[in-house]
């Protein structure tokens, strides 16, 4: 295995002294430079001063005084960066974050997997169908979903579609955000469609009747209206796949020490590059962010270890996440032996659970256009299982499970199976929009949430 760096000789451009795994291959290295001078260049798309608030928050998270919802779409596509969709991405984090702070009783970091997630890794580098074999589909990033040669050919310029994305993605939430949109004394205004049919709706307005009175009942004592009750925090984060891409947006800051990702709040590591030795390790140890990495059935206590010492070798609070996704059948045997084996080493984490990546299936349409075809979907049955078992494994082994990571759409898609609505297999076709992995739909997502609450408040 590759040594890494020691801290002093580590720089933004170090990670290319080590193997470098899911990185896209650009035939065109002149318009690559081109592209990465160019981003460079631009404005950061967050601050270093929300990095270190994030931190702060999710240090408490791992203390149990805080609890961290991640979330949104398991891969952002450029022509869905459109006001209606984001104002859903944005209602359905509000929703969940509003009834687990009701029903936990402690407050929620809201952290959005949207403004950059617009990579993903593939199992295979190519598609072949029929006689043509291609590139395969790595996220609008990276290449176009269309079976065309010049669609699949790694495009340099796409950075800079994306970085732009990102921005105006960010720029419509923080107006939102900023101009009351998330005012906790009109959650009423967070209703989404689903709110007048859901066998949930009852459930979901006496939770918002309830803080609206505790609200009032605050002002009545102070003599003054709660202002900070009219806006909230919103973190971003995004799997930090495309190495040059992060690499560009790095860069140091007045009067703060060290290297900062700028592209995002919060990069995590992804379960098939998150390797000791290997490019992406090396990258992510050198930056001032929280660093999330996930976990799976696949990973020992001793790669944890080492990744853990590679990232936070002083033992930072805050700084290191671990989002575990083994699946509702294997986790019962895969999370206690790497509990014990952190907690023995005395290393400050925030254990998060991911229920999704672990729960996916194939399956085959059998009506709609789509007849025929396998897709991806997933078990609300499995996910709710897996998280279940999660807060009873963290309880047995006296750590705490500080936050969820969902896939999830704030649109009526038709993608996972099951919830209060009964979704099945049949059902699937009416509206499955996902180019790469299934999401929970709004209703579903919700559902998710009263759930977790549950789990919180006992």
């Amino acid at each position: 295995m590759m040594a890494f760096a020691h801290n002093n000789s580590w720089n933004p451009e170090s990670w290319k002294n080590f193997p470098a795994v899911q990185q896209p291959r650009y035939p065109d290295a002149v318009a690559l430079e081109h592209a990465l001078g160019e981003l460079s260049q631009l404005p950061p798309l967050v601050t270093s001063w929300e990095i270190e608030s994030l931190k702060s928050q999710l240090a408490d998270a791992a203390e149990g005084k805080r609890f961290l919802l991640q979330g949104g779409d398991c891969a952002e596509m450029f022509d869905e960066c459109r006001s209606p969709i984001i104002a859903a991405k944005l209602k359905i984090l509000l929703q969940m974050s509003l009834v687990l702070t009701h029903g936990g009783g402690r407050p929620v970091i809201r952290v959005g997997r949207f403004a950059g997630q617009y990579a993903k890794p593939r199992s295979d580098e190519f598609e072949t169908r029929g006689d043509l074999k291609l590139d395969s589909y790595r996220g609008d990033l990276v290449n176009g979903l269309e079976f065309h040669h010049h669609t699949r050919v790694p495009d340099p310029h796409r950075l800079i579609d994306a970085y732009s994305r990102s921005a105006l993605t960010l720029n419509f939430i923080r107006s939102l955000v900023d101009g009351g949109f998330a005012d906790l004394h009109h959650p009423e205004y967070w209703d989404l469609d689903f709110v007048q049919h859901s066998p949930l709706r009852l459930e979901y307005q006496n939770i918002t009747r309830e803080i609206g009175q505790s609200l009032r009942f605050m002002e009545t004592l102070a003599g003054a209206p709660v202002h900070e009750m009219r806006r909230v925090d919103f973190f971003t984060s995004h799997e930090g796949l495309v190495l040059p891409y992060e690499q560009a947006q790095t860069r140091q800051v007045p009067h703060r020490q060290g290297w900062w990702d700028l592209s995002t709040h919060m990069p995590w590591i992804g379960y098939r590059t998150a390797v000791p030795g290997n490019a992406h390790i090396e990258f992510f140890r050198g930056i001032q962010n929280p660093v999330g990495v996930k976990v799976g059935s696949g990973t020992t206590e001793t790669t944890l270890l080492e990744i853990i010492h590679a990232l936070n070798p002083t033992n930072e609070p805050g700084r290191l996440t671990l989002i575990h996704r083994f699946g509702a059948h294997e986790i019962a045997k895969s999370l206690p032996p790497l509990i014990d084996a952190v907690a023995k080493s005395n290393a400050r984490v925030l254990w998060v659970c991911d229920p999704m990546h672990g729960n996916t299936q194939t399956v085959t349409m059998n009506s709609g256009p789509q007849a025929g075809v396998k897709v991806k979907t997933r078990k609300f049955a499995h996910i709710l299982a897996e998280v279940e078992q999660a807060f009873e494994i963290h309880k047995q082994k006296s750590t705490v499970l500080g936050g969820v990571h969902f896939e999830l759409t704030g649109e009526n898609v038709t993608e996972c199976t099951g919830g209060a609505r009964g979704l099945g297999d049949d059902n699937l076709a009416q509206a499955y929009r996902s180019r790469v992995d299934p999401r929970l739909n709004y209703e579903q997502s919700l559902e998710m949430a009263m759930l977790v609450a549950r789990r919180l408040d006992r």
